[in-house]
């Protein structure tokens, strides 16, 4: 199969992340083309193809993933991961090729190891334990979870009480909760905010997973504004700029598609999101698949309109897979359309910045 087309569309005039939660500014056409342009078919011509861009890996997911191929590069196999360095099986399964390992808990690493911490965080009970048994860490926490963890800790010297919205047994929400864990409460979907009560002079702030639905987080913020006047934000919203964006993307482009499919694994938080986000939208039908291999050829069927894209820790090799798997059936390249720039940059865990500097790699 050759190189699969993508014609491009810029739709942008603003940013799709101002520091506030919302849709992307108004949008403003620039056709242009990449790729060799491809004859089409009178069939082919009653089909379109949208991808979502931007789409794929964030900057934090990109930081963790560069963290552990560095760290064999440097220290050699094998080294040691706690839990899924970011929720995508593909990824993951090319890492241990190379020769990392990856554990559940750290009473699997052996003592004086090098384990590498996931970009979803750890609690503070994990790095004491790593401290115990002599392991080498290296923190690859994304940098807008650790802002997270940062909040929890100043609102919990301040006496408050945590509302975390977020899903129970993501390695996200453990790690923060961790870092106060008396004073947190788990709030996971609008509806749990009934059965909330707290004294009326009780402190009271909220904050949250950072790939969540935007939608879905706000409406559980206002309901529990609408009970507990009190209730305090967070200094910055924390839904993750790139799931804000990846989820603006999938509303400009899935709103009136016949398919949407989302490549990501089904542990990744923020690819079952765009699921939702896009049937929210308006999409007759939306699906999440790890790679072309799991597309179910009857969702083809009469579909003229199929827009793609991928969550946040999912490689566009895997993308273009399922390009290359609609334009064998007769599909037209894709057209992507552009609602957000992003060029944010995360460096490296400084405990590996510092082992690259010495040994000359920096």
């Amino acid at each position: 199969m050759g190189r699969v087309g993508v014609r491009g569309v810029l739709r942008w005039a603003g940013s799709a992340f101002s520091g506030g939660i919302g849709d992307a500014d108004r949008l403003v056409d620039m056709t242009i083309e990449l790729g060799t342009p491809r004859v089409l078919s009178a069939e082919d011509a009653e089909r379109q193809v949208l991808l979502a861009d931007p789409r794929g890996y964030c900057a934090g997911v990109d930081r963790a993933v560069v963290t552990v191929e560095q760290a064999l590069d440097l220290y050699g196999a094998p080294v040691y991961v706690r839990k899924q360095i970011v929720h995508n099986k593909h990824v993951v399964a090319n890492l241990e090729a190379r020769g990392a390992i990856f554990v559940e808990e750290l009473d699997e690493v052996p003592s004086g190891a090098t384990v590498v911490f996931s970009a979803h965080g750890v609690s503070p009970a994990v790095h004491a334990q790593a401290t115990e048994r002599n392991l080498k860490t290296i923190d690859a926490t994304c940098p807008l979870v650790t802002k997270v963890h940062h909040e929890a800790k100043r609102f919990a010297r301040e006496g408050y009480t945590i509302l975390l919205i977020g899903h129970e047994g993501h390695e996200e929400v453990e790690g923060t909760a961790g870092e106060a864990p008396e004073q947190t409460v788990l709030v996971e979907h609008p509806d749990d905010v009934d059965g909330l009560e707290f004294p009326g002079g009780a402190k009271l702030a909220w904050l949250s997973q950072t790939t969540l639905s935007v939608d879905e987080t706000m409406e559980t913020v206002r309901r529990l504004r609408a009970k507990f006047p009190q209730l305090e934000d967070p200094p910055s919203d924390d839904i993750c700029y790139a799931t804000q964006n990846r989820q603006v993307a999938i509303k400009e482009i899935g709103a009136d598609a016949d398919l949407v499919i989302v490549v990501g694994s089904g542990n990744s938080s923020n690819s079952v999101r765009l699921v939702e986000v896009a049937l929210e939208a308006g999409a007759k039908a939306a699906y999440r698949v790890d790679d072309a291999s799991e597309i179910d050829e009857a969702w083809l069927a009469g579909v003229e309109k199929v827009s793609v894209t991928s969550g946040a820790s999912v490689p566009d090799d895997l993308v273009q897979g399922v390009l290359g798997f609609l334009a064998e059936r007769g599909y037209p390249d894709a057209r992507a359309v552009l609602t957000a720039e992003e060029s944010l940059v995360f460096a490296l865990p400084k405990e590996l910045r510092r082992d690259l500097k010495a040994a000359g790699r920096a």
